[in-house]
C-alpha cells in the first residue's frame, strides 16, 4: 500500500496559509499491519509532515529510492525482506535517520538495529504521541549535525585516547574514526560535557532525546550499549539503579 503525499499547510482565520510544524520533511512509514501503518501515517499528517507508505521490504527500498525521505519509521518485520535490510539497504544509498519499530522487546534485536543504522527504536505497543514527538527530536537532532558541520568552531575535546570534535561531529579512538549516529553523537557528547559525573538515565533522556517520560529508560539503555561496543566497553561505567558515566583517565 503506497500513500500519497499530502500538501501541508493549515489555513488561519484570516484566510491566508501557514506552513504547520513538519511543513516540507518527508517521512516514510513502514508497517505491514493496515491499521497501524494507518494510524501512524494519519498522526504524522496531523503534525505536518508529508508521509507515504510501504507495506513491505522491496516497495520499501523502492520508494526511499524514489521519494527521498527525511525519515524512515521502519518497522522490523516486514515481508519480502525485514527492515533491518531495508535500514541497510537504504542507508547505502544516502544516509537518513531511522526510527525502528519492534514487536519484540529484545535487547538484541534493538543492538542489531542501532548497528546497522537505525538511530532509534520503539517497542509495540507505544503511543502516537510519543512517536510524533520522537521524529521532531530525531529531524531536530539530524539538522544540529548538519548546521555544526558548516559552523567554524574551535576545539576538540581529549578524554586519553578519546577524541571528540564537536565542529565536524567526529570521534575517534586511538586515532582511527568511529562512526556513531546523531543519536549516539549527542549521548556522548552529553556524557563527556561532565566526565566521571554519573548522569541518571531520566536525564540522558531528557537531555539527548527531549523525553522525559521514564518508560523511554530501555531505550538510553540499548543505545549505551551500543555506543560502548564503539568505543570501548571500558569507558562507560554503569552505575547500578542510577545511570552512567563517562570514565576518564588519570590526571
Amino acid at each position: 500500500m503506497q500513500g500519497r503525499a499530502m500538501d501541508q499547510t493549515q489555513t488561519t482565520q484570516g484566510g491566508t496559509t501557514a506552513a504547520t510544524p513538519g511543513a516540507q520533511r518527508r517521512v516514510l512509514v513502514v508497517e505491514d499491519d493496515p491499521t497501524i501503518v494507518d494510524a501512524i501515517a494519519a498522526r504524522l499528517r496531523a503534525e505536518g509532515f508529508q508521509v507515504q507508505t510501504a507495506t513491505d521490504g522491496p516497495a520499501a527500498v523502492d520508494t526511499a529510492e524514489a521519494w527521498q525521505p527525511d525519515l524512515l519509521v521502519l518497522d522490523v518485520m516486514l515481508p519480502g525482506f525485514d527492515g533491518l535490510e531495508v535500514c541497510r539497504r537504504v542507508q547505502a544509498q544516502r544516509p537518513v535517520p531511522v526510527m525502528m519499530l519492534t514487536a519484540r522487546d529484545d535487547e538484541t534485536d534493538m543492538l542489531v538495529g542501532l548497528g546497522v543504522g537505525a538511530d532509534d527504536y520503539m517497542t509495540k505497543p507505544f503511543s502516537m504521541r510519543e512517536l510524533a514527538a520522537r521524529v521532531h527530536v530525531l529531524l531536530r537532532r539530524v539538522e544540529r549535525a548538519a548546521l555544526a558541520a558548516h559552523t567554524p568552531r574551535s576545539g576538540i575535546l581529549r578524554l586519553g585516547e578519546l577524541e571528540i570534535d564537536h565542529a565536524q561531529r567526529r570521534v575517534r579512538v586511538r586515532g582511527a574514526d568511529v562512526h556513531l549516529t546523531p543519536t549516539e553523537f549527542d549521548l556522548l557528547v552529553c556524557l563527556a560535557n561532565t566526565p566521571r559525573a554519573v548522569l541518571s538515565r531520566e536525564q540522558l533522556l531528557a537531555e539527548v532525546w527531549d523525553w522525559a517520560d521514564a518508560s523511554g529508560t530501555r531505550t538510553v539503555d540499548s543505545h549505551i550499549k551500543a555506543l560502548r561496543r564503539k568505543i570501548g566497553a571500558e569507558r562507560i561505567r554503569t552505575v547500578h539503579g542510577v545511570g552512567y558515566a563517562l570514565e576518564t583517565p588519570p590526571a
